[in-house]
C-alpha cells in the first residue's frame, strides 16, 4: 500500500473517530474525549482478524452488524479490562460469540459480559447509542465514494471497524468510572529540590 493511501486511511480514521466521539458526548456517554488504554487497543490487533472473517460476509447484508458488533466487542474487552485483566487478557475471540456465533454477537456481550437484562433501560441505551454510531459510520463510508469491493473498500472497513471498537471501550471505560485528569508532576533537580 502506497504512503499517501495509508495516509488516507489514517485521517480517515482519526475524523470518523472524532464524529463518534461528538455523537457519543450528545448522547451523554463520553465527555468529548476518547478514553483509551494501549491493553485494550491490543485486543483489537488480536481479535481483528477473526472478526473481519465473520464480519466481511455479513457487510453487504447486515451492515449494522458488521460493523456495529466491533462497538460490542470494545465494551466487552473494557469491561474484562476493569474486572480483572490479569484474569481476562487471555481471553479468545470464541468467548464473544452467543449460541448462534457471530449472529447474536451482540446479545451475549450484552447480557453475559456486561451484565444488562434484555430489555433493561442500560441495554436500551447502549443498543441506540450503537446503532446511532454504526449510522454515522455507514453514512461516512458511503459519502467517502470508493469502489466497492476494491482492495481500498476493505481497508476502509477494517479502520472503521476500529474505530467502533475503540468507541465501545471508551463508552465502557466512562461507565466504570474512568475518566482524564490534568496531572501535575513535580520536577526535582539532580540535588532533590522542587524546579517550578
Amino acid at each position: 500500500m502506497e504512503t499517501k493511501d495509508i495516509e488516507y486511511l489514517d485521517r480517515y480514521e482519526a475524523s470518523l473517530v472524532d464524529e463518534l466521539v461528538r455523537l457519543c458526548t450528545s448522547f451523554g456517554l463520553l465527555d468529548g474525549e476518547l478514553l483509551a488504554s494501549d491493553d485494550i487497543d491490543g485486543k483489537w490487533k488480536e481479535f481483528a482478524p477473526e472478526y473481519m472473517a465473520e464480519a466481511v460476509p455479513n457487510l453487504n447484508p447486515f451492515p449494522e452488524a458488521a460493523i456495529g458488533w466491533a462497538g460490542y466487542i470494545g465494551m466487552a474487552v473494557a469491561k474484562w479490562w476493569d474486572l480483572d485483566w490479569g484474569k481476562h487478557h487471555s481471553e479468545k475471540y470464541e468467548a464473544l460469540h452467543g449460541p448462534r456465533g457471530f449472529d447474536d454477537m451482540d446479545d451475549h456481550i450484552m447480557q453475559d459480559i456486561l451484565g444488562y437484562g434484555p430489555g433493561s433501560t442500560e441495554a436500551g441505551v447502549i443498543t441506540r447509542l450503537l446503532l446511532a454510531c454504526t449510522q454515522q459510520a455507514i453514512s461516512r463510508i458511503r459519502h467517502e465514494h470508493i469502489e466497492s469491493q476494491s482492495i481500498m473498500a476493505f481497508h476502509v472497513f477494517a479502520r472503521t471497524a476500529r474505530a467502533m471498537f475503540r468507541i465501545g471501550a471508551a463508552v465502557q471505560l466512562k461507565k466504570d468510572g474512568y475518566k482524564f485528569r490534568k496531572v501535575t508532576l513535580n520536577t526535582v533537580d539532580r540535588n532533590g529540590r522542587p524546579v517550578s
